[in-house]
């Protein structure tokens, strides 16, 4: 690939106009609000500009609601020899696409499983999906030119493709993405009315619960209306298990005799099956997730002090998973959580501990799953 055209520089537009200019791409950005194309350019996206003939690939990002008619326009002023888009949804847009008549064969479609909480050409980083799912979409009448376009493109950005039917793909978000997302939110509107002392006590585990309905609002709209039914199947399965919940409390709370015993037995179920189901999720790479342990360790509030611990980290020598971080503005001292494989904790504890570091690790009798 050596041109490409982003229509739309919002953060997966400019993040994958960043990760295709960074490879040497010659990429133009274009964009309904000619000062976000600009933005764009201005964080070493591309250019602000049509470019002067087809390029090799036209990304659209725009709303699901809108690639329709914003593939039609750019086929028909021969933007592009093949186009892609970056949509959340693909089989209402899909239908559309059918039904206005475009050319199927120079598009495949495609949805990067990326994304953050910031919308925006600022909010972009080359590097966001890197390591990441990138599923690929296409009709049964995509030209197999079109959909190696969309594969070199899924390449340079770092990701890899996984081949889904729009309908499969759908389902699959509502229950991964779209439904978490509504259950975010609902979480997080709780939190409007609260007082003051409550939302002191609030710490990690609800910023981590409503992290995510911090999101765009009208985006997610356009993305959950495009998305609706499947998504409304997905809470529908969640509000049964919530009633259950409900009741299983209220029982617990009655005190009554057989109640009780069945109230609690309930709850368990429903708290085991959400363990099961964070075993399932998928680690960094993609691949089943490994029985990892956390080592904690805590770090006090001063400038530098996360580098000084990182260079500590990277001296011994062992590979951190991942890492959460959790502190409260306004407190001295917060907890760095260092996800590692069970053989590399030993070490990192004993390592840090050199360093002059507390260095918590878990009983070996009780992995921690936080991926």
């Amino acid at each position: 690939m050596r041109s490409a055209a982003v229509v739309g520089t919002g953060l997966i537009g400019t993040s994958i106009a960043l990760a295709l200019s960074a490879r040497g791409v010659i990429v133009y950005l274009v964009d309904q609000e000619p000062m976000a194309a600009l933005t764009a350019a201005a964080v070493g996206a591309g250019r602000a500009e049509e470019p002067p003939e087809a390029v090799d690939l036209a990304i659209l990002a725009v709303p699901p609601a809108e690639l329709a008619t914003t593939l039609a326009q750019a086929q028909k002023r021969g933007l592009a020899r093949a186009y892609t888009d970056v949509a959340s949804v693909k089989a209402r847009p899909m239908a559309d696409i059918v039904d206005l008549g475009c050319d199927l064969t120079s598009f495949a479609g495609g949805h990067p499983m990326a994304g953050g909480e910031r919308s925006g050409p600022l909010a972009a980083r080359a590097n966001l999906f890197e390591g990441r799912v990138w599923i690929l979409s296409p009709h049964p009448a995509t030209s197999e030119q079109a959909q190696q376009a969309v594969e070199s493109l899924i390449e340079m950005c770092g990701a890899y493709p996984l081949v889904m039917r729009p309908d499969e793909h759908d389902a699959a978000v509502a229950l991964v993405s779209h439904a978490p997302h509504m259950v975010a939110s609902l979480m997080a509107a709780r939190l409007e009315h609260a007082t003051e002392s409550q939302i002191s006590l609030a710490g990690q585990g609800v910023r981590d619960v409503t992290r995510i309905a911090a999101g765009d609002p009208w985006l997610w709209f356009d993305i959950l209306s495009a998305n609706a039914g499947t998504v409304a199947d997905s809470l529908t399965e969640l509000a049964r298990d919530l009633e259950g919940v409900i009741a299983a409390l209220r029982h617990l709370e009655s005190g009554a005799e057989g109640e009780s015993d069945g109230g609690a037995e309930a709850l368990l179920d429903v708290l085991n099956r959400g363990v099961a189901g964070c075993e399932r999720l998928p680690n960094k790479h993609g691949t089943p997730k490994a029985s990892y342990v956390t080592v904690t360790v805590p770090v006090g509030d001063q400038p530098g002090e996360l580098a000084r611990l990182f260079a500590d980290i990277g001296a011994t020598g062992v590979n951190i998973e991942d890492v959460f971080i959790d502190h409260d503005p306004g407190k001295t001292t917060g907890v760095v959580e260092l996800l590692v494989t069970p053989e590399g904790a030993d070490a990192l504890s004993r390592n840090l501990k050199g360093h002059g570091r507390i260095a918590i690790g878990p009983p070996e009798s009780q992995p921690s799953f936080r991926m």
